[in-house]
This record gives C-alpha cells, structure tokens and sequence, in this order.
C-alpha cells in the first residue's frame, strides 16, 4: 500500500512556527483547515506540541516521539523513535506531521506532501522555525491566496507541495 506522509504546517516568511509554546498568530481558517484534513488520520509529533494543545484531538491517533517514557492511551502512543511512529502509521492512507521543529526535520526526507500555509508576516519574537527546506525537490500542485479579513489579521497561502 502506498501511504502518502504529510508535513502540515503554518509558517511565516521568517519561518516562525510557535512562539510561547502557542502559534504566534490567529487564523481560524486555517485551523478548520488543519481539521479538515488530518480528521480520522494518526497525526505525529513531539512532546512539546502534545503540551500545547487543549487536548486530545478528536477522530486522530496521536503518535508522539518523545525520549521519556509516559504511558500510552486510547488515541494517544507514545513512541521512542522515527521507525516506530511510522509503524504506528501501517494501515492507514495518509498521516501527517505536524510539528514540533525538531520533528518535521526528522520527518523532511520521508514526506511524500507538504500541506503549508504560509503567512505573509515576519514574527521577529518567535521562539520555535520550521526547518529549512529544499523547496527544487518539491513542486507545487495547487495554491489558494486568502487575503485579511475581520478574523485573520494578515494575509496567508495555502500550498499544497509534492516531492519531485
């Protein structure tokens, strides 16, 4: 079966991604984005995204690498490494990435897509970037622009990238 692995992110021009352990800007939209497209799929990350969310994600196997050992739960695995937070993966279409940093780095050479929304702003008092990326290995198949509006205060683009 061929599962296809997505790196989901918000980042701005700067490549901020997190600023005290939240995201440095409000964009609803985006958010229902995010919902939409990693609903009943696992979703991966780190600890310290876990940490900043409200909870539990309805409808998402979480799969965390962390290098403590905390117990596992319905709807939430812990794992020690990349090997074993892809084997929690078997069996489905499509997992996503979704942060923190250090994981999307760990992840940015078996990604298949990139599902990015890229925040035209430059959030000089961020604390957390997305990695660099080698954007020649990636080809962009669709882009929408969403300009401000009364509940997104600057203007983003939602690029859908597929490794070459």
């Amino acid at each position: 079966m061929n599962q296809s692995l997505i790196i989901i992110s918000a980042l701005s021009e700067n490549h901020a991604i997190g600023q005290n352990n939240t995201l440095p800007w409000s964009l609803p939209n985006d958010l229902k984005r995010f919902k939409a497209l990693t609903s009943s799929f696992p979703i991966i990350m780190g600890r310290k995204t876990l940490d900043s969310m409200r909870g539990i994600l309805p409808g998402r196997k979480h799969i965390v690498l962390s290098r403590s050992n905390y117990p596992s739960k319905p709807n939430l695995v812990f794992v020690k490494n990349v090997k074993s937070a892809l084997e929690e993966t078997d069996g489905y279409k499509k997992a996503f990435v979704i942060g923190g940093s250090f994981i999307y780095a760990l992840f940015m050479d078996k990604a298949t897509h990139m599902e990015l929304t890229h925040v035209h702003h430059q959030f000089e008092d961020a604390d957390v970037f997305f990695p660099s990326i080698d954007y020649s290995q990636w080809k962009v198949i669709n882009k929408i622009d969403n300009p401000t509006d009364s509940k997104h205060a600057y203007p983003y683009t939602y690029k859908t990238y597929i490794r070459l």
